[in-house]
């Protein structure tokens, strides 16, 4: 919506992993050189984890980009807490291979065969899964039996660990120790600080074109910082409703109390009270929208959230208490999606309201300065030929009457 009001190209800060849009903080350009440093040694596993939104994927992704593709077969999985055989269809599905219905031993012999297909061609695999803190202890296990297969002293398959922080808890579990001997470098992929946070913007701005419309403050990158805690992603969320916020209140600086008005409206959205109270000091009103609606606090989302909660408290511990959590993520996001597009339309509606408004206003005052008979158009032609013509009193009076009744959005009396 705000892209042409502000000359961009396209959407500047999109939730969407996309490498176009890699920025190469201290961070990223060091778990991209692990991750470089894996595909030259060719064997063995990396692991490489960070928060929620910190760009793991995108950074997956760039790397995919500079893989060779005559030399390298790369696949990449999303582990969905499947258990270790049907870890093994994901694995030989994302090769290729048939793999509904086969029991584990026809996997693994199928899986083989492929590898020492590839490295007879010259190449060799290379295994990515993400979202690896969802593995079981079984599951791992199969992937180090994967790392197994090899030819002489070459192995023909590498795998990427690539998951949250919970993954580095999982392995220091003693379960995991076989696993861990294989693993020839590990990095775990931090936030930005808040010079960073400022370069991330700028650039992702910059690559659709942004020529410093709208503005921002020096502080303002300090507050998104403050706001985001130079998480990507959140920078992300935060800049694209600043963006709107600023196109719909007709802004070009964008300011430090900017940020905390918008970001006290996400908290709120997002059932974050707390954090809402916090800011509510700072807040100030943006672009003159006194009647922005908030959800209630105990609304359905809410509910339903207390709800998962309590299932979460009492109910098991590990993969099922981890799907749990996944779900009261999901009702957070749509929670705040829907608050998001509720407030987006009384804007927009705001807004289309005015030129209206203003138009009518100034019909008004035209009708009200030019004299009697000629405010429509529809004076008596006999009447503007003759300029010494009298004008009853009784019509005068009536056009008057008329006129005033008209004025006040009434209609004269027959």
């Amino acid at each position: 919506m705000y892209e042409r009001h502000f000359g961009l190209s396209a959407k500047p800060f999109q939730l969407n992993p996309d490498p176009d849009f890699f920025f190469g903080s201290r961070g990223h350009k060091r778990a991209m050189a692990y991750l470089e440093y894996g595909l030259h040694q060719g064997e063995g596993f990396i692991v490489i984890t960070g928060e929620v939104g910190a760009g793991k994927t995108t950074l997956l992704r760039g790397l995919l980009r500079r893989i060779p593709a005559d030399t390298i077969e790369p696949v990449q999985i999303v582990s969905t807490q499947v258990d270790s055989d049907d870890l093994l269809r994901l694995v030989a599905t994302a090769f290729g291979l048939p793999a509904g219905g086969e029991d584990k031993a026809t996997l693994l012999t199928r899986l083989q065969q492929h590898l020492e297909a590839l490295h007879n061609d010259g190449r060799r695999a290379l295994l990515i899964v993400d979202e690896a803190q969802n593995l079981s202890a079984r599951a791992v296990e199969e992937l180090r039996m994967l790392s197994n297969f090899q030819i002489g002293s070459r192995s023909l398959v590498q795998s990427f660990l690539v998951g949250q922080p919970e993954f580095r808890e999982i392995m220091q579990r003693p379960e995991m120790r076989q696993l861990k001997q294989r693993v020839i470098a590990s990095y775990h992929l931090g936030p930005l600080d808040a010079e960073e946070t400022r370069h991330y913007i700028e650039h992702r701005l910059r690559h659709v074109g942004w020529s410093d419309r709208p503005g921002f403050e020096p502080s303002a990158f300090g507050a998104i910082h403050s706001a985001t805690e130079g998480i990507p992603r959140r920078i992300n969320t935060l800049c694209d409703r600043l963006l709107l916020a600023a196109f719909l209140g007709e802004k070009t600086l964008i300011s430090a109390e900017d940020v905390s008005t918008v970001a006290q409206e996400q908290a709120k959205e997002l059932g974050g009270e707390d954090a809402a109270s916090e800011e509510s000091s700072q807040s100030r009103d943006f672009s003159s929208t006194n009647d922005r609606a908030h959800p209630p606090a105990d609304g359905p989302s809410e509910a339903a959230r207390r709800a998962v909660r309590a299932a979460a408290q009492i109910g098991p511990t590990g993969p099922v208490a981890d799907r749990i959590l996944q779900l009261e993520e999901r009702i957070e996001m749509l929670e705040a999606s829907n608050a998001m597009m509720f407030n987006l339309m009384r804007k927009v509606l705001r807004v289309m309201r005015q030129p209206q408004g203003i138009a009518s206003a100034t019909a008004d005052r035209q009708d009200r300065s030019q004299p009697d008979g000629h405010s429509n158009g529809n004076a008596n032609p006999s009447a503007s030929t003759q300029p010494n013509a009298a004008v009853k009193p009784s019509d005068e009076s009536t056009t008057r009457d008329a006129t005033a009744q008209a004025d006040h959005g009434g209609r004269p009396s027959a």
